[in-house]
């Protein structure tokens, strides 16, 4: 059977028109470089790949893209979804001490319960995930949200996300590499296929009415309410179902899943280095009962989690498609007549040692004042790079905002509750597992 299939492959392409040259593959490790290509030439550098599964896709949509903040090409239609997550959901204004910090607060309580009633030695991963996510999720659906569908969304984002990290887009021309992508999309596509029923009703709700008990307005009725260019018939149009479906995915996925593997890092090497861990509580038993409100007082506290990103940044890659013309101009070796695919390997921007000493040590103090990376922050500065854990250019996560905010307050938590050790005679395996995310191979036992 495959051998006929392959015969018929190669029939059907002799009769074919010979398609447009492949995108070359390029891959930039130097912090120094990336600056020059993201911050530099940050138009140039603005657009993302279209990866196959967004492909397979739209067929199934009658080949109508339903374009994400991620995805969407860099123009009047990603401005009008950027600037609506920005000013309308993600904005400090939104998210005052008053509307994120309860939220934030149920969540550790039932954490910090759900810790206790399983005692020592036990998984943390999935706690972390559980609670981050019910933040996330009433940011996105508000308050009245319950706690069962939370769980259901969650565990088919989480398998989507693992599911993604199985898939090589890169992978060869050969049949077997085609048979087996084509079957990991059909199971992308189901995994899809049951979060757009889960979130259908979810999206009905917020569009019949307003929800006036919501602490802050939800990322849905932002979606609902916002309007974006019309392409075919000009003017401004609504969004489809569809549309804000590939929205609330993207939210309640980028949102949730690199707030956990920070933390999880973050934890594990505190396990590993007791005296920071010691440090580290004694700054923040040294504020005051309601931390929330101090957590920018907090200066190792904030140098703790940039050292953990800096080492661990949640995407193991950046992605940027660039034109033919362009990639000649500003990438050295660049001269092709194909576009170019760049990977920006953002785990070794994190180690490379001309920009960093001792990289392969966890030390936070380099971020303190007097330290060798003091003035660094999650996103690059003006004229340097060093690290780009939340990307840069125009296409740096819009809520590196949120993820800072609430890594700090869930660590502050989790370090004043509990003594982080390791499980009695093991140790802490720090080995790095790249799929869609930059987990830990072996979970965290603590």
């Amino acid at each position: 059977v495959l051998l006929g299939f392959s015969v018929l492959i190669r029939r059907s392409s002799r009769r074919a028109p010979a398609p447009p040259a492949p995108a070359v593959l390029h891959k930039i490790s130097d912090p120094a470089v990336a600056h020059r290509v993201l911050v530099d030439n940050a138009d140039a550098f603005s657009n993302r790949p279209v990866l196959p599964f967004f492909v397979e896709l739209a067929k199934r949509r009658g080949g109508q893209r339903n374009e994400n903040i991620s995805t969407v090409p860099h123009g009047p239609h990603w401005r009008a979804l950027r600037c609506n997550i920005t000013a309308e959901t993600l904005h400090p204004s939104r998210l005052g001490l008053g509307h994120l910090a309860p939220l934030q607060r149920e969540a550790i309580q039932d954490l910090v319960a759900a810790l206790q009633s399983t005692g020592a030695g036990a998984g943390l991963r999935d706690h972390l995930r559980a609670a981050v996510f019910r933040v996330i999720a009433r940011l996105c659906f508000g308050d009245g949200v319950h706690e069962c569908h939370v769980r259901a969304v969650c565990s088919q984002v989480h398998g989507l996300q693992v599911a993604i990290g199985e898939v090589n887009p890169f992978s060869g021309p050969s049949l077997l590499a085609k048979l087996a992508v084509w079957r990991y999309q059909r199971h992308l596509l189901a995994f899809h296929a049951r979060i757009t029923d889960l979130c259908l009703p979810l999206i009905a709700a917020r569009r019949r009415g307003p929800h006036d008990d919501d602490l802050c307005r939800p990322y849905v009725d932002t979606l609902v309410q916002l309007r974006v260019p019309d392409d075919k018939h000009g003017g401004r149009r609504a969004l489809s179902d569809d549309e804000i479906v590939d929205l609330v995915l993207e939210f309640l996925g980028a949102g949730s899943g690199s707030l956990v593997v920070c933390l999880e890092w973050t934890l594990a090497h505190l396990v590993v280095q007791p005296e920071v861990q010691k440090k580290l509580r004694r700054e923040v038993d040294g504020e005051a009962a309601d931390r929330s409100h101090l957590i920018r007082g907090m200066p190792y506290l904030h140098a703790v989690i940039l050292e953990s990103l800096r080492m661990h940044p949640p995407a193991p890659v950046a992605l940027r498609h660039v034109q033919a013309a362009e990639a000649a101009r500003t990438l050295v070796g660049g001269g092709t007549t194909s576009d170019v695919t760049v990977l920006f390997l953002l785990g070794d921007m994190g180690r490379d040692r001309k920009a960093w000493k001792d990289p392969d040590e966890f030390r936070p103090e380099r971020f303190l004042a007097g330290g060798d990376a003091e003035g660094v922050g999650p996103l690059p500065g003006r004229k340097q790079t060093r690290m780009m854990p939340f990307g840069a250019g125009h296409r740096f996560c819009p809520g590196v905002g949120l993820a800072m905010a609430t890594m700090k307050c869930f660590l502050a938590a989790l370090v004043v509750e509990f003594e982080w050790a390791p499980p009695t005679n093991a140790a802490v395996d720090l080995t790095e597992l790249d799929g869609f995310l930059k987990t830990m191979k072996k979970p965290l036992s603590a």
